[in-house]
């Protein structure tokens, strides 16, 4: 089961990923902190770390920023296409989270939006 699926925008995939706040639960603990590094995995089996960090003001926002840009453009990911976070449990209980991410490729023929195909690892 996915923690957190998101359809990409254009900022998302320019600038940053913006976590909806009612997603904040399910992203690895702050411990009292701003931001939170942790790592995922993706079909291929590459490893990627990201940094996920808020705002100081009420309203947190959270936003993925270290690491993401880069995945953005391995992938080659656009707006439109989906991304998917799921966590796996971490059976060697070290300090970095290890979550799964997938990403799907959006799907239009002649102009509309028939859905998402997932990216198949080499």
């Amino acid at each position: 089961m996915e923690n957190f699926a998101k359809i990409l925008s254009k900022t998302d995939v320019q600038k940053r990923l913006s976590v909806p706040t009612k997603y904040l639960s399910s992203l690895p603990s702050f411990n009292g902190d701003r931001a939170v590094e942790f790592q995922a995995m993706d079909e291929s089996g590459c490893v990627w770390a990201f940094k996920c960090s808020t705002r100081r003001k009420r309203h947190p926002k959270p936003v993925l920023t270290k690491g993401w840009l880069a995945f953005v453009a391995c992938k080659n990911l656009k707006a439109g296409d989906k991304v998917a976070f799921y966590k796996l449990k971490n059976k060697c209980r070290t300090a970095t989270h290890v979550c799964k991410v997938r990403v799907a490729k959006q799907v239009k023929i002649f102009g509309s939006v028939f859905g998402h195909s997932p990216i198949r690892a080499p």
